[in-house]
């Protein structure tokens, strides 16, 4: 049994995702975030009489880009609606969504989880502008910014199919990674352009029919997505256990207090009074417009770890943490387009490279270039510098331009190959342990390890492993 005993979890997620346009959905006000209040802001945005909206042709192709690469049926005939509600940072009274004709639909996403996997389906993906920023202040004060009013976005909405807070946490990751890779979102959860609310309810293994559900709004991180379906999933078996029923409401979460509370009673569809947008017209995609933008799709995430395993020979593993971002796989591949071996590349990115890497959006900071990590791995290869010095070379060109070969010439780290220099150190180590030595042939074999580190301690590290254990074995079998 789970930790909720004979309840199961029922969840579906909706996703609002900010799409990178440089302008917004029906104006041509920049979507620059971060900019002093109300800066960018026009009459179609504002909702100044007289002012007409004019559809974003980059939004839509960045919608109907991320709706095939999720699986989605693009439709060929949407609709625009105008989804009414008065919030102060709606300046219009009204967001132009879509409602019963929405552009996509039918897709799905796996999400694989403790050696499962779990196909949840996308019911639809719909164009929607954004509302503006309340932003709240002491004493009870509140600003509104309208710069973030009239940006693009798209909804996807998924089906009820997920069954635990880590399946949801797991399905954002993934939803989040082929977006990025789309090159339609940047993932910024704490900027607002990834957003998820996640419908939670539950009911008796084995029933079928569904329990009411609650709405959690505007989680912020994976964490606490899953953190706050855990919670919630807790809080309503026991107000089943109780003997009272679930109200169907919109819910927050408190972090702090790792709790869901009560924000108000969820809307229905019927109290947003959708009619269609009459300044807009029926919006038309074309079998060959959709055909076009599908042959532009890149490869995605979930391909490149198929191909990674299955071609390159890469631990799942592997190929997971070099696909978490796209940035760093084109790093990858284009290392080993040089390098030419996968899985010490692979080893190598993994160990070293990524440990100074910083993630921002679709950029990453990579402290080094393909050519200087492929010229390390040559050198590793072909035995002139030691696996130790390949690692104390990589620390001494992270951040700057040289290249590896300049770098062991210049300080003369060459691996000590002179079989005769090593057997004349090798002497003088055992001459000063004689204890150790007489140990070692009275059968303790293991001291080989001691009298390997100090040659080479004595040569600072740049003798070749291979020879100084051949040279070591020999001198012990034979002792002067």
């Amino acid at each position: 049994m789970t930790a909720y005993s004979d309840y199961e979890p029922v969840i579906g997620l909706e996703v609002h995702v900010q799409l990178l346009t440089h302008t917004k959905l029906f104006c041509g006000c920049s979507t620059s975030f971060g900019d002093p209040p109300n800066t960018h802001t026009c009459p179609v945005c504002l909702g100044l009489p007289g002012a007409l909206p004019v559809l974003n042709a980059e939004a839509l192709r960045m919608a109907v880009r991320a709706s095939l690469a999720l699986g989605c049926t693009i439709a060929e005939k949407s609709i625009f609606a105008r989804k009414n509600y008065f919030y102060p940072d709606l300046p219009k009274g009204y967001q132009i969504s879509q409602y019963d004709a929405p552009l996509a639909e039918h897709g799905a996403l796996d999400v694989e989880i403790d050696g499962y996997t779990r196909r949840a389906n996308i019911r639809r993906i719909h164009i929607e502008e954004d509302a503006g920023k309340s932003v709240h202040g002491a004493a009870g004060s509140s600003i509104v910014d309208l710069n973030r009013a009239g940006t693009p976005l798209i909804e996807i909405v998924g089906d009820p199919d997920l069954r635990s807070p880590a399946e949801a946490a797991e399905y954002l990751k993934r939803l989040r990674e082929t977006l990025i890779y789309l090159g339609a979102n940047d993932g910024n959860l704490e900027q607002g352009s990834f957003r998820c609310d996640a419908n939670v309810s539950v009911r008796k293994r084995g029933a079928t029919a569904l329990g009411t559900r609650t709405e959690l709004k505007n989680i912020t991180s994976f964490k606490f997505v899953a953190d706050a379906i855990d919670g919630e999933i807790h809080r309503q078996i026991r107000v089943i256990e109780r003997g009272e029923r679930v109200r169907m409401e919109t819910r927050g979460y408190n972090a702090d207090k790792r709790e869901t509370f009560s924000m108000r009673d969820k809307e229905n569809d019927a109290g947003y009074r959708y009619f269609p947008e009459p300044d807009l017209p029926p919006l038309l995609v074309s079998q060959e417009y959709t055909s076009n933008v599908r042959a532009d799709l890149p490869e995605l995430p979930a391909q490149k770890r198929a191909r990674y395993a299955s071609e390159l020979g890469l631990t799942p593993y592997a190929a997971g943490v070099l696909t978490a971002h796209p940035a760093v796989a084109a790093f990858f591949e284009a290392t080993l387009a040089l390098a030419g071996d996968p899985v010490k590349t692979s080893n190598f990115i993994q160990a070293e490279v990524l440990r100074d890497v910083r993630t921002t959006g679709l950029t990453a900071d990579l402290p080094v270039t393909a050519a200087q990590v492929a010229d390390l791995l040559r050198l590793a290869a072909d035995g002139t510098i030691s696996g130790k010095q390949a690692k104390e070379v990589y620390t001494l060109m992270a951040g700057t331009q040289q290249m590896p070969a300049d770098i062991v010439r210049e300080r003369n780290m060459a691996v000590l190959r002179d079989e005769a220099a090593i057997v004349a150190l090798a002497e003088k180590i055992l001459a000063a342990n004689p204890k150790q030595v007489a140990a070692y042939l009275a059968g303790k074999t293991a001291l080989l390890g001691f009298f390997v580190g100090q040659l080479m301690k004595e040569t600072k590290g740049s003798a070749s492993p291979d020879i100084v254990n051949s040279v070591l074995v020999r001198l012990l079998q034979h002792p002067s």
